[in-house]
């Protein structure tokens, strides 16, 4: 064979992988183009709808008066989970800063591996120095919920984990998404009840009569409304027909009962639920993470099977320790969350003789109904130019046509901070017609 046979021969198959994955390229690209058309069809469906999500900017701590970017001044905050206004308290704020000044950023590790800390140079604990940072936040939530058992989680999977096919979940149609999205994960037969109908309940605990396990599923506080979930009712359901009750504690944890326990408290059935899931992220300091309390044979089965627990990172230790400091905050005092009834009352007696439709009752989630999105996101913009910082909420968050304006009121609100946030509403909704 001559040389330049033997060449060609070699280059032939180059060009021929060249020209197979030009063609590929081209495949691919196209591919793109057709998911970017997909996806900008579906953006602009939304913006048609008016439910666009726009994110604004906050350049300043969390608290009940906050700067925004393109705003002048103070903003008066009243959309934030903040319920105990301890997300800057400064004893919860120092308590994240000696941690991370002693116990670093973050675990770099699962809780199993290596990422149970040792928190042994914090003076501010009233435990003896071989108590571990995690295990010390566990104590304190386990005095605060006077529940013998419990552990902390970045996500909550007590479903997924405890629930088999030969089990059956009985939800609450307006359940937190978190929870709708453990149940979809989970392989039990799902039930699904009308909003807070003992009587649709109970139908559907008598269908789940052949399941080897029964579990009614309810947040305690429904955070797009504000209402209570019948918790009497459910736990007498629940124990005439075999079932145990798990509630998602998110908007109550701080603040609902005598001593601000949740709405297990309130209601006086804190012996009767069976699991609680609550959050970290909200009245306790305002972080993240949540903890599951409940019995001590479903916290080790979480510990072992977990996903979440056995896949994810430990809680960072500032957040362990800021949420450790907000819940001693709450043992040594009730005096916060006792605050925040009369300020919430004075909210919603103020909207409803201005003529407004105010959902809930006696919860600081006082969600403002409107009906129509782009109505709520434009009075929402009016009253941030008044200087009064609140979001409106729209379909897929809450149902369609029920749109809405979320205000939560702070225990660090002040009643001139309640008023001037009425008034603006009042002007608002004059100038869209919502009140004459």
């Amino acid at each position: 064979m001559s040389l330049g046979k033997a060449a060609r021969s070699l280059v032939t198959p180059v060009r021929g992988v060249l020209r197979c994955s030009a063609s590929a390229l081209s495949r691919s690209y196209a591919a793109v183009a057709e998911a970017r058309a997909v996806i900008e069809h579906e953006l602009e469906t939304i913006r048609a709808a008016g439910t666009w999500k726009a994110e604004r900017i906050i350049t300043s701590k969390q608290g009940p008066q906050i700067s925004v970017d393109g705003s002048r001044g103070n903003i008066l905050n009243f959309c934030a989970n903040n319920y105990l206004g301890l997300s800057s308290h400064p004893e919860v704020v120092q308590a994240g800063i000696d941690a991370l000044k002693t116990h670093g950023a973050g675990l770099s590790s699962v809780r199993f591996i290596c990422g149970t800390q040792v928190w042994c140079l914090m003076t501010t604990c009233r435990v003896s120095p071989e108590r571990g940072l995690h295990p010390l936040c566990q104590s304190a939530f386990t005095q605060h919920k006077g529940f013998p058992h419990h552990d902390q989680y970045n996500k909550l999977s007590s479903q997924q984990v405890l629930l088999g096919p030969d089990d059956a979940v009985l939800s609450d149609e307006l359940n937190h998404a978190s929870i709708i999205d453990g149940i979809r994960l989970c392989r039990a037969k799902r039930l699904r009840y009308k909003h807070m109908d003992l009587s649709d309940l109970e139908t559907k605990l008598k269908e789940a009569q052949s399941s080897r396990m029964r579990l009614v599923v309810t947040d305690g506080v429904f955070s797009m409304d504000g209402d209570v979930a019948p918790l009497r009712g459910i736990c007498d359901l629940a124990e005439q027909y075999g079932a145990m009750v798990f509630i998602d504690e998110c908007h109550a944890t701080g603040f609902l009962g005598p001593r601000g326990r949740g709405t297990d408290e309130l209601l006086g059935v804190m012996d009767r639920v069976h699991i609680i899931n609550s959050t970290l992220g909200k009245a306790l300091g305002g972080a993240a993470g949540g903890y599951t309390v409940g019995p001590k044979p479903l916290i080790d089965l979480l510990r072992q099977r977990s996903r979440p627990y056995l896949f994810s990172n430990a809680l960072p230790p500032p957040v362990v320790a800021c949420a450790t400091r907000a819940v001693e905050l709450l043992l040594a005092s009730n005096e916060i969350a006792q605050s925040m009834t009369a300020k919430t009352m004075r909210f919603r007696n103020k909207m409803t003789q201005a003529g407004f439709t105010i959902a809930g009752s006696a919860h600081p989630i006082c969600p403002v109904m409107l009906g129509d999105a782009r109505l709520a996101t434009l009075m929402a913009d009016d009253m941030l130019k008044l200087g009064v910082y609140v979001i409106g909420f729209s379909y897929p968050v809450v149902p369609k046509g029920k749109a809405r304006i979320r205000v939560q009121i702070s225990a660090a609100h002040t009643d001139e901070d309640i008023d001037r946030c009425v008034d603006a509403f009042i002007q608002t909704g004059r100038k869209h017609g919502v009140i004459s």
